[in-house]
């Protein structure tokens, strides 16, 4: 008796065949095809995949797929592939600390890239560091005259800058808690978001930029404690920036465009591209390869530092293997107070990117929110976009195509932000309702409600080695959550 096959077409997210159509068991299921796609690619190291047919992650055997589904066998399968990370993180589940000692509102909480600090940013003018193995207060740093809120660490994990509600930015030395210079000047209203130089094109990290309410973004030097170039140009506040591993920043703004910008060789700022497709404030923008940008040289495994050119060199590699494919672009992602989403490749398209789904060819503006977009954020293997909105609901998009995956429901307020797991497998949300949320992504579901706070939450972090997720809100305490 013959053996039954089915003929089945492997492609990876972009819709690229791996090879072309092909006859496989039918008993084949997704350790089989593993084993397929690692040979084909000529993967030295094995390395996991999972398999989705028609956005169903695929759990059982092509055949008995197409029997439950009623599938015709002489229909040509089509199977893509996506790489998993080779680690799990675990899902926080438990409040491990709370940690008092902030006078005021948290309102921004950053860990640092290595893994090893805790930033919080409060309506109490104070920035606090906070030791991760002890999880007890490290340093209160004293400087700010206002809100504090925005904070961002390097990408080498040396420096430490933080924005208030004065347009005052202070840079300290972490690990002394110690304010360096005094509070730098520039901008004339509040500092709205921070970005620092990628590590793969500068190391130490030197320069950072900021986006303030009065309409300018402004490019600082942390060593020389200045100004070294502004950005003028949006005509309303600037809400948000990005530093590309490309070397563009991108700004988002009121005005409702984002404009892209260059610095030329002689040190000046160039508005290379405006892109104007938004209808209402852009609040939120994201890049693909965001999570190798924000730890540099540093990944899980919080291995030991080396010399500076090794860490460039580190974070140069860990760059190119985010980008995926040789030529594949940067892909930015932007929310807006319009309702929607819009997913760019700007190095190769002014336009938003146009993706082919059942023979026509559709622009990825994602649509579905009913209520203003404030957060999207792209999952650390570039794989998946989340975003996080006022109408009370997480959305999940493919983050190549753009194409609708899920919406999280549980959130009985709005939501104001969301942060990943390390291995893409898990995202975390928190809200006006006071409670966190960590959701399954391979399983759609809620998978841990975690309350405790009293009042909103504002600001949550996962850190970036996956071992601890931080929290703060209106209640003024920073919680630590554990797995």
């Amino acid at each position: 008796m013959a053996k039954k096959t089915v003929m089945c077409l492997l492609t990876d997210a972009e819709g690229t065949p791996l090879a072309s159509a092909m006859y496989i068991p039918h008993n084949a299921g997704p350790l089989q095809l593993t084993n397929l796609v690692n040979t084909f690619l000529n993967n030295e190291e094995k390395l996991p995949y999972s398999f989705y047919v028609s956005d169903e992650e695929l759990l059982v055997s092509v055949g008995t797929y197409m029997e439950r589904n009623r599938v015709s066998v002489e229909n040509v399968l089509k199977i893509v592939y996506r790489q998993q990370a080779v680690f799990r993180i675990r899902p926080v589940n438990r409040c491990s600390q709370t940690i008092s000692g902030h006078a005021g509102d948290i309102l921004c909480v950053s860990f640092s890239p290595d893994g090893k600090q805790l930033a919080s940013g409060s309506g109490d003018k104070t920035v606090r560091l906070w030791d991760l193995n002890t999880e007890t207060p490290m340093f209160t740093c004293i400087g700010h005259k206002n809100h504090v809120l925005a904070v961002a660490w390097s990408p080498d994990a040396k420096c430490l800058v933080s924005g208030d509600k004065d347009g005052k930015v202070c840079c300290w030395d972490p690990s002394k808690g110690e304010l360096q210079g005094n509070a730098l000047s520039g901008h004339k209203k509040w500092i709205c978001g921070i970005a620092w130089e990628p590590a793969h094109l500068s190391y130490p990290s030197r320069r950072f930029v900021t986006c303030g309410k009065d309409g300018d973004a402004r490019i600082w030097d942390f060593t020389l404690k200045r100004t070294l170039i502004v950005l003028s140009g949006h005509t309303q506040a600037v809400t948000c920036v990005k530093w590309g591993g490309d070397g563009t920043i991108y700004t988002g703004s009121q005005d409702s465009t984002i404009r892209m910008w260059e610095i030329t060789q002689q040190g000046q700022g160039l508005l290379k591209h405006i892109l104007t497709d938004h209808a209402g404030w852009v609040n939120s923008l994201g890049l693909s390869t965001e999570y190798v940008l924000r730890t540099g040289p540093f990944d899980h495994t919080r291995q030991k530092t080396c010399s500076d050119e090794e860490m460039k060199k580190i974070a140069l590699e860990r760059y190119i293997k985010a980008k995926g494919k040789i030529d594949s672009p940067e892909r930015l992602v932007s929310g807006s107070d319009d309702f929607t989403i819009i997913l760019w490749e700007p190095s190769i398209s002014l336009q938003p990117k146009k993706t082919q789904a059942h023979q026509q060819v559709t622009t990825t503006r994602l649509t579905g929110h009913q209520q203003l977009v404030n957060h999207v954020y792209f999952s650390p293997n570039g794989q998946w976009i989340a975003s996080a909105s006022f109408d009370k609901s997480v959305k999940l998009w493919d983050g190549v195509t753009g194409e609708f995956i899920t919406a999280f429901r549980g959130h009985v307020n709005s939501v104001y932000q969301i942060s990943w797991s390390a291995d893409s497998r898990m995202l975390l949300s928190c809200s006006k309702d006071s409670t966190l949320k960590v959701w399954d992504i391979r399983t759609k579901r809620l998978k841990h409600d975690l309350p405790g706070h009293t009042a909103e939450v504002y600001a949550v972090d996962w850190s970036p080695d996956g071992e601890k997720v931080a929290s703060g809100g209106a209640d003024k305490v920073l919680k630590l959550w554990k797995g």
